[in-house]
């Protein structure tokens, strides 16, 4: 029975080849196919972003705080 299909949107970009040939090695040693490495990697930089900005966010908001007493 063939996998459902998820919904999606194509991207077709252009990366360095030894990025690619790493990210060759990493979906042939974990079993996974090239799209779930890709989206794994683009959910944790997009986490790990998210999490910084937050932090940035408070630290302004405090710093104006301050400069406000």
């Amino acid at each position: 029975m063939p996998r459902p299909r998820k919904e999606g949107q194509y991207l077709n970009v252009k990366i360095d080849l030894d990025l690619y040939h790493e990210l060759v090695e990493v979906s042939d040693e974990a079993g996974q196919s090239k799209t779930t490495v890709v989206e794994r990697a683009l959910t944790m930089y997009f986490d790990d972003y998210k999490k910084k900005q937050e932090i940035l966010r408070k630290a302004a908001e405090e710093e104006a705080e301050r400069t406000e007493e």
